[in-house]
């Protein structure tokens, strides 16, 4: 393992975090607050993404609607993720906070409406 220089999003300060390593886990410093530290103990170990794209939509005044995931997914299934939305078309009417997909792609997260769209 090597020394790891992360930027830290956990809160407006964007502190720079340095993981050192030590046998199996990390010497972190460089974090301000507790946020900073979770967040790179997760991102070093289990790296997770919350996805924001849009989605089409049939019957509706506008042709496609944003969206997200409700929480955050495994940095490694985005591109699953990503394929998933490609293929959905919902129905209008759709209002914010709408679930659009219960599990999209096998994640366990739900993709949830961000824009309200209304029937033609």
């Amino acid at each position: 393992m090597e020394t790891k220089i992360l930027t830290c999003i956990g809160c407006p300060l964007g502190c720079t975090l340095t993981a050192v390593p030590n046998g199996e886990s990390f010497d972190i410093s460089g974090y301000t607050c507790k946020r900073g530290l979770e967040y790179a103990k997760k991102e070093l170990t289990r790296p997770e993404r919350t996805v924001t794209s849009t989605v089409r939509v049939s019957g509706g005044k506008a042709s496609v609607t944003s969206v997200r995931t409700a929480s955050d997914i495994p940095k490694d299934a985005i591109f699953r993720v990503m394929e998933a939305i490609n293929a959905i078309v919902a129905p209008a009417p759709i209002a914010i906070g709408d679930i659009l997909c219960e599990d999209i792609a096998g994640t366990g997260v739900a993709l949830t409406a961000t824009k309200a769209v209304e029937e033609k």
